[in-house]
């Protein structure tokens, strides 16, 4: 069956399908941006048919994906031929076990994630369908299970290792630092580690400051790992499988709040571009970043903008490092104006990251100065009316617009 690869703006990477051998893999380094990307769609052929041997015209990621289809869509309503609804930890639960019908050398370890599913049901179903051995479940030891699953990568396997909490996931940070994302350099390139960290995190509904944290400014500055945070059912599914897929290690960031959130897929294969960002509204007069849940708030203050004459441009940039500086620095380039809203916190964030980046890359073309809407550098409160508080709300992001855009 051929994986169709969806065109449009922000159309990804595609490579054709190849046979895993873990005597070949590979961790190659992210390449220069190009001067242009091609809109064009794709229908790539399953291995061994014709069509997979013609050469296709490729982008700036084609090489983190080793044996796949890669594609972006911008816009789900897009989407053509037959799709059916998921929620977004079944769009995840989908993805994760295809992946594991199509390479027996996926596997997955973690707390509660066999016969009990996982704490968001992400993994319900597989222990029954894979078995035990691939569909680990293990004791409340998050340092021992993920060097464990490190090792695991280092011999060919390619694990997926959810936190039950991203919280929980700090206390595998020596494991995830020392050895994730430094053994592929350290070993002269002997090793590649393709495995998928991922869980739920963010500010959920008065879970408390330790079940409310945003560890993506913790791992950003770690070399050797890539960041992606999902927003959609549909980008869900796909990072998932591109991150299992890739040959670096990929942390998958899930918000709590998202995973009943429901929309239609196709039914087709498809996979997300790791490094790209997405368009979620085009607009002239002020470029929005965001990811994950302030993607929902953003979109409510949009509504608001636009009665009152506003006309903002939405990324979703996904991508948490690195940056797709070649979507976001187009858009820089048109509306001249940018506000970064993000859950993290403020000091050390992926906002600040992301804020230097823009001025180091695109200062020339800026009218007024970059602005940063982020979470306040305090434990998240338990009290429902603090924890709101503690976060960006839209009207926040509505009166920061008009103040750039005066």
């Amino acid at each position: 069956m051929a994986a169709r690869i969806h065109g449009g703006a922000g159309a990804g990477a595609a490579t054709a399908l190849s046979t895993f051998n873990p005597k070949k893999l590979v961790a190659p380094s992210r390449t220069n941006l190009p001067a242009a990307r091609s809109s064009k769609r794709y229908i790539v052929a399953a291995a061994g048919s014709d069509a997979s041997k013609k050469s296709l015209r490729v982008g700036h990621s084609q090489k983190l994906i080793a044996n796949a289809a890669v594609a972006t869509k911008a816009d789900t309503s897009a989407t053509t031929g037959t799709g059916h609804e998921l929620l977004l930890f079944e769009a995840l639960q989908e993805g994760l076990e295809e992946e594991m019908d199509r390479d027996p050398h996926v596997c997955v370890m973690g707390e509660d994630v066999g016969h009990y599913g996982g704490s968001y049901k992400v993994t319900k179903g597989l222990a029954d369908k894979f078995g035990d051995l691939r569909v680990l479940d293990t004791p409340i030891c998050e340092n021992a299970f993920t060097g464990m699953g490190i090792g695991a990568a280092m011999t060919g396997l390619r694990p997926v290792i959810e936190g039950m909490n991203m919280g929980f996931l700090l206390l595998a940070f020596n494991q995830i630092s020392n050895n994730c994302g430094m053994l592929h350099y350290t070993s002269g390139g002997q090793f590649t580690i393709p495995v998928v960290i991922r869980g739920p995190g963010g500010v959920g509904r008065q879970l408390g400051a330790e079940h409310s944290q945003r560890l993506e400014s913790y791992f950003q500055s770690i070399p050797g790992i890539q960041m992606v945070a999902c927003s959609t059912p549909y980008n869900a599914k796909g990072l998932m499988k591109a991150a299992i897929r890739s040959e670096n290690p990929v942390i998958l960031f899930e918000h709590v709040l998202l995973y009943n959130l429901k929309e239609k897929i196709p039914d087709e294969e498809y996979i997300c571009n790791l490094e790209e960002a997405e368009m979620v509204r085009p607009g002239e007069h002020i470029t929005i970043l965001t990811y994950s849940r302030m993607r929902y708030h953003v979109m409510q203050a949009a509504k608001t903008l636009v009665n009152k004459g506003y006309d903002p441009e939405v990324i979703d940039i996904r991508s948490l490092k690195p940056f797709d500086l070649y979507m976001i620095g187009n858009s820089v380039k048109k509306t001249h104006r940018v506000l970064i809203v993000e859950e993290c916190m403020r000091t050390g964030g992926i906002g600040a990251s992301l804020t230097a980046a823009i001025n180091e890359n695109f200062h020339d073309y800026l009218d007024a100065p970059v602005m940063c809407l982020s979470s306040q550098d305090v434990p998240t409160p338990y009290a429902g009316t603090l924890e709101e508080w503690t976060v960006v709300q839209p009207a926040q992001i509505v009166t920061a617009v008009e103040q750039l855009c005066q």
